[in-house]
């Protein structure tokens, strides 16, 4: 080799050791978990049941989101949903497999399962999100059944707000006097799902913010800021003020953290301590969670302010989850335990 032909050897190395260190294959996890953003017992149960079975990570993910989508005592995700400030319900949900399949779906009416609606986008045409009345024509195209999702409850909260017309979301607002279990202790439900086989999936679904301006979509839509997957990576949900999310484009960063070869919890707490310094909101009036998940099945979890909490089932046979948390309840559900855990927080 003439000297030449060495200094190119030489700067095509040194190119290569530039690049970002990518994960490595995925390590078969010996056993499924589920995951989900607040206290969604209920739901982790329906994923759980699919995983116990030796069901699909997607399906798991997707049955999980269903369950407060068809549930009308919960104003923030699909059926008795609070509606806007027009007085219409308006839905946003995705979906994201282990191969970087994807749908999504924005300010959707009359659908009962954004979720699902989500899915057959990814499945069933070419392209990823369809949005508004576009999106309700594809679903009745499907034969889905359009249902009216503004509940008298829902209604009668929203003509009370009418009264003052005031608007300033806040923080935790989605636990506030409520108790714990109860089907409203909770925001925008994520969920991701790591099956027997390796394959990692995930889904997010909300009603969003409620009296949010016409036509506003927030984080949960969005692939890369409410939800992103990679098979052999991980994968990330966010919940909580949906614009500070995008900006940062939350979920995908989680994911590059662990790619780069961060830990899950390091992942999480990097994505909330960055919107806590970079956003132009008041830090004190908004909350962010931040729920991440492994290919090996490490969990983590962070949250801007106290007071984030999410669950996870998994085997009973394995040792309680190793997130860095308060572990506030555990309750044993057939072939495992859920465990209720309180995140740590960065404002806290």
């Amino acid at each position: 080799m003439n000297r030449r032909d060495l200094l190119r050897s030489g700067a095509a190395l040194g190119a290569l050791a530039a690049l970002p260190r990518t994960a490595t294959a995925a390590v078969r996890p010996a056993a499924p978990v589920v995951v989900a953003t607040w206290d969604n017992r209920i739901a982790a149960a329906a994923a759980w049941d699919v995983l116990r079975s030796g069901g699909w990570a997607l399906d798991a993910a997707e049955a999980a989101a269903r369950v407060p989508e068809a549930d009308p005592d919960d104003h923030s995700v699909g059926l008795g949903g609070h509606p806007d400030r027009d007085g219409r319900v308006t839905l946003d949900a995705c979906v994201m497999d282990e191969r970087h399949r994807c749908g999504a779906v924005a300010a959707v009416e009359d659908v009962l399962h954004p979720v699902s609606l989500a899915r057959m986008v990814m499945e069933r045409t070419p392209h990823v999100m369809l949005v508004g009345e576009g999106a309700r024509e594809f679903a009745l195209s499907q034969g889905v059944e359009p249902v009216d999702l503004l509940t008298p409850e829902a209604e009668a909260a929203w003509r009370e707000w009418m009264e003052t017309a005031e608007y300033a979301p806040a923080v935790n607002s989605e636990r506030r006097d409520r108790p714990s279990g109860h089907a409203d202790d909770h925001d925008t439900i994520g969920v991701l799902a790591l099956d027997a086989d390796g394959r990692l999936c995930g889904t997010c679904t909300t009603s969003g913010l409620a009296y949010k301006m016409r036509g506003r979509v927030g984080d949960s839509p969005i692939l890369g800021a409410g939800l992103f997957v990679d098979g052999g990576t991980g994968g990330a949900v966010a919940t909580g003020h949906g614009e500070e999310v995008i900006r940062v484009a939350g979920a995908s960063a989680a994911v590059e953290a662990l790619r780069h070869g961060r830990s899950a919890q390091d992942a999480a707490w990097s994505v909330v301590e960055r919107i806590a310094r970079v956003t132009p909101s008041d830090p004190e009036a908004i909350q962010i969670g931040v729920l991440v998940l492994g290919p090996d099945g490490e969990v983590g979890a962070a949250g801007l302010q106290p007071g984030f909490n999410y669950v996870v089932t998994r085997p009973d046979a394995d040792p309680a989850p190793d997130a860095v948390g308060e572990v506030t309840h555990r309750e044993p559900v057939e072939g495992g335990l859920t465990f209720l855990i309180e995140a740590p927080s960065v404002r806290g």
